[in-house]
């Protein structure tokens, strides 16, 4: 493949998929991570982190309930008492040692955490949760939460989390929460 034709394709890539990491294009151009750098440089296309911050100012109204940065995982989008999304890259520092699979509290805690995000309400707290783990995940994999509102009162928003690796659902919650009475 010509440097022109890969570069092409690489350009769509990131059009449709904006969170690939340099190392998941290199394997799939089957050129070194050194390469997609210099592409990326050349096409003018910022590193994954500089994406990310795009994206998500992009793509969401502000968090009320919680400061960004408590958010687990990056937020990529967010629509307030409607629906957001978040990534986590499951590293080393989230996995049991002795076999390299997440531990739950971290799966839980991005779900939790964005299902609180995603209500427009200054205090927000987890009343119940109704959760599911569907399959292990795994050292380097990735976890994209969508949260989705499907039944809101003055006082309590209910929040559906499905937690996707690739195509295939790892985890699945609903979070009842209560807003606070300031808010309503």
């Amino acid at each position: 493949m010509s440097k022109r034709e890969r570069q092409k394709k690489l350009q769509r890539a990131l059009e449709s998929e904006p969170f690939l990491t340099d190392e998941e294009m290199a394997r799939r151009y089957r050129v070194s991570i050194q390469t997609i750098r210099l592409d990326r440089m050349e096409l003018g296309i910022p590193e994954l982190r500089e994406r990310i911050k795009n994206m998500a100012e992009k793509n969401f109204d502000q968090v009320r309930s919680l400061g960004l940065e408590e958010v687990i995982g990056h937020v990529t989008e967010l629509k307030l008492d409607h629906s957001g999304t978040s990534e986590l890259k499951i590293r080393e520092e989230h996995v049991f040692a002795r076999h390299q699979i997440a531990r739950g509290h971290h799966l839980f805690a991005q779900a939790n955490s964005l299902a609180v995000a995603v209500v427009d309400a200054e205090q927000v707290l987890t009343a119940t949760a109704s959760i599911r783990f569907v399959r292990p995940v795994r050292l380097g994999e990735t976890c994209v939460a969508h949260a989705r509102v499907i039944h809101l009162t003055s006082h309590r928003t209910q929040v559906d989390v499905r937690t996707l690796v690739g195509e295939e659902t790892v985890f699945q919650g609903i979070f009842d929460v209560y807003r606070s009475k300031e808010d309503q």
